[in-house]
């Protein structure tokens, strides 16, 4: 009995003293980590068990810290791949689901793709350097507006070069081509094709769409296009880019082997039908896809032979539709309908569309989703999205940016320079930038970019080849002149405008707002960009010569009316003159009046009377009397016939003239001379200066222009024009003789 208890006894004391060690230990593996001292068990303290413990305990938290850090980087690397999955998932991003035969739910196009996208090492997308090759078909006036806005938004993301392959009409080639031309933006190529070459190939087929036949040009991409590009992105013009285009440009490398279009699926109801009485959608693949943005590769689409495909497609379907309602989307979806396997489907954010019944909310949750925005509706801006004042903002950011700061290089890609920007690099190398006219020299040799025709322009010839056009150059200041002016002259018009981007859009709100312009075709307005410090007046008023389109022109200034019926009269005058034959030159007199409300003379008899009563002067009297002085007004009172005059000193009428006159000199920018070098070099060419008995025009007071502040106010300024008209003369006996000294020695006189 005695030996039970005391075995007993060592039991329960060796079971206190085990639990005494276990608290002990968890007190102090607590305390441990809390790096707090261990107060709580004195009696272990500097013992060898009390060391012993300690040491197991630490080698336990420390493989408790490594497990947590090993459990750490397992979940972040998950996450990597998630993301990673969910970014690339073929057929993510679209809520309202895949249809059986879209393709797999989880969004791969092939198993090796699921089941190996994490364990080989990443392949670059895109290489640095690799040309990205754009398509995009524009034909007019508002499209080639549209193509300057998807460019920029290109641009801006972009750090690859690129190539665009644009197919035209003869208007955006014109437009498009001056304005690549002139912004000169390093690594961008643009070709051009021509629209009319394709027609045949796709007049056949009858459109109801707005777009007309423009609108099915991309079914013949694989003829228009160069026969060694392998690939090309073909883009409607009503694109915004939110992210660089290389992203997109990589996806070709997902391509299966079969797989010849990328696509988003359609983001509106229209091919699923019934969306009214009789509605009948072409077939398509469930909800069909939206072409406004396409991956063509273009080497499998020959092989395949795409355009005999798309052919026989078109031809079996309008025996029974008729007609296209949605123009090439219509063919392109029934060709895939009956081809599902050569249809890669695109993530939706790379086709948002915004059109008025598409649920494009529905393909993203946050800003960072989306990649491209569609404007596909002709009401643009004015959709039905909770988010359009969103797109909108992002659309307009692009619309009003400033072109010229997108002429940045791509460093590490070796570009092609143009003969152009080789001879301009070395003309601006030459410049010496310690002389005081620098800036003056600095800015002939400036390139402004240059968009042609902003708006609709229209004009016919006239059968006896005697038509003339007003032109003038003009800044944003001086725009509430534009309706008078077309009011008094009814003939066609040529204006070069001075504007940054943002203006340019200003001025088109303006025009397509008043029922005088927008009514006006045989206006052709150009857009010369803002750059540099000077007013390049010159060049802007050579823009508006160049494309005028008539024989003869009448260079006048916008802040002057001519008189009613002076158009007509200017015709009948050069029919006289038999101006194609002969070296004159018309000039009209200039008058002016202070008063910023006039009741405007209708004829020579009552401007005579203003005159007489102090309501009208001849033009710059008071403060330039020698710029109009040999019009001889006062033989001009009586004069019933035109009559000749000579050349002096200063001259600078406004005149008529035949249209490949000398261009006036670039050298002179803002205020000072720019006029009076042109009259000086038509006089070199033994112009003959008629003045015009019964013609006149009259100045409109406005506030005196920056410029002719600067002139005034700066000593340095003067120097450098008085060096600029020294310069003039000198190049002017070079190119004319010893006939031209006579202007240098008149000058001289003065």
């Amino acid at each position: 009995m005695t030996l039970l208890c005391r075995g007993r006894l060592k039991i329960l004391v060796a079971s206190l003293t085990t639990i005494v060690l276990l608290t002990g230990l968890y007190l102090l593996s607590e305390n441990l980590e809390n790096r707090q001292s261990l107060f709580l068990l004195p009696c272990l303290v500097d013992t060898p068990a009390s060391q012993f413990l300690e040491r197991a305990i630490l080698e336990s938290r420390v493989r408790k810290v490594e497990e947590e850090n090993r459990q750490i980087r397992l979940q972040l690397s998950q996450s990597q791949n998630t993301a990673t999955q969910s970014a690339e998932r073929n057929y993510g991003n679209q809520p309202w689901g895949a249809s059986a035969d879209n393709g797999p739910e989880d969004g791969y196009n092939t198993v090796e793709e699921k089941n190996n996208h994490t364990e080989c090492p990443r392949i670059p997308a895109v290489q640095k350097c690799e040309v990205i090759h754009v398509a995009c078909v524009c034909a007019g006036h508002k499209t080639s507006r549209d193509m300057v806005t998807l460019v920029k938004s290109v641009l801006f993301h972009r750090r690859n070069p690129l190539h665009f392959h644009l197919i035209t009409d003869a208007v955006a080639n014109q437009t498009l081509s001056t304005l690549f031309q002139s912004w000169m933006v390093p690594s961008v190529q643009v070709s051009f094709y021509d629209a009319e070459d394709l027609k045949s190939d796709v007049s056949w087929i009858p459109n109801t769409h707005y777009s007309g036949i423009n609108g099915l040009m991309k079914l013949t991409l694989t003829k228009a296009l160069p026969h060694d590009l392998s690939k090309v992105i073909v883009l409607d013009t009503d694109i915004t880019f939110a992210t660089d285009i290389a992203e997109l440009w990589g996806i070709f490398r997902k391509f299966t082997d079969k797989q010849v279009i990328g696509l988003v699926e359609n983001q509106s109801d229209w091919y699923l039908g019934n969306l009214w009485k009789n509605h009948r959608p072409w077939p398509a693949l469930g909800r069909g896809f939206n072409t406004g943005v396409i991956l063509l590769y273009l080497e499998r689409l020959r092989q395949i032979g795409w355009p005999q495909m798309w052919r026989l497609t078109a031809e079996r379907e309008l025996m029974s539709m008729l007609s296209t309602s949605l123009a090439d989307q219509d063919i392109f979806n029934a060709f895939i309908k009956q081809n599902p396997a050569l249809v890669y489907k695109l993530p939706c954010f790379w086709n948002v569309q915004l059109s008025d019944h598409t649920r494009s909310e529905l393909c993203y949750t946050e800003v960072s989703d989306l990649k491209v925005i569609h404007w596909n509706s002709p009401k643009k801006l004015r959709v039905k999205n909770k988010h359009v004042e969103f797109f909108r903002n992002l659309y307009l950011t692009f619309l009003e940016y400033d072109g010229n700061l997108l002429r940045r290089e791509l460093f590490g890609c070796s570009s092609q320079a143009s003969p152009e920007s080789i001879q301009l690099q070395t003309a601006l190398e030459e410049l010496d930038e310690d002389d005081q006219c620098y800036d003056f020299r600095r800015e002939r040799l400036t390139v402004h970019r240059v968009h042609l025709y902003f708006l609709q322009y229209e004009y016919t010839p006239t059968e006896d080849g005697n038509d003339v056009t007003l032109v003038a150059q003009l800044s944003m200041d001086r725009l509430q002149m534009l309706e008078a002016i077309c009011k008094h002259w009814e003939g066609p018009i040529s204006l070069a405008l001075y504007m940054s981007d943002a203006e340019a859009q200003q001025f088109l709100r303006y025009a397509q707002a008043s029922e005088v312009l927008k009514n006006r075709k045989n206006v052709g307005y150009h857009i010369v960009y803002k750059e540099g410090q000077f007013y390049p007046v010159n060049l802007v008023r050579n823009v508006a010569l160049k494309n005028a389109n008539t024989p003869y022109v009448f260079l006048t200034d916008v802040d002057f009316l001519p008189m009613y019926g002076l158009y007509d009269y200017l015709r009948k005058t050069i029919t006289q003159f038999d101006m194609a034959n002969n070296k004159k030159v018309l000039v009209v007199p200039a008058f002016e009046t202070l008063r910023y409300r006039l009741s405007f003379p209708k004829s020579k008899t009552e401007l005579l009377s203003m005159l007489d009563m102090g309501t009208l002067y001849t033009f710059r009297y008071h403060v330039w009397p020698k710029g109009h002085a040999p019009t001889n007004y006062a033989k001009w009172r009586t004069a019933t016939t035109p009559y000749k005059v000579d050349w002096e000193a200063d001259f600078e009428p406004y005149v008529v003239v035949k249209r490949h006159c000398p261009e006036y000199d670039q050298r002179f920018v803002g205020f000072g001379w720019n006029k009076v070098s042109h009259i000086i070099e038509l006089d070199a060419q033994e112009y003959d200066l008629m003045v015009l008995p019964n013609a006149f025009m009259i100045h409109m007071p406005h506030a005196p222009s920056f410029d002719i502040s600067k002139f005034r106010s700066s000593t340095s300024y003067r120097d450098c024009l008085k060096t600029l008209k020294e310069e003039f003369h000198q190049d002017l006996s070079r190119k004319y003789g010893s006939a031209a000294l006579k202007y240098l020695t008149a000058q001289r006189n003065i």
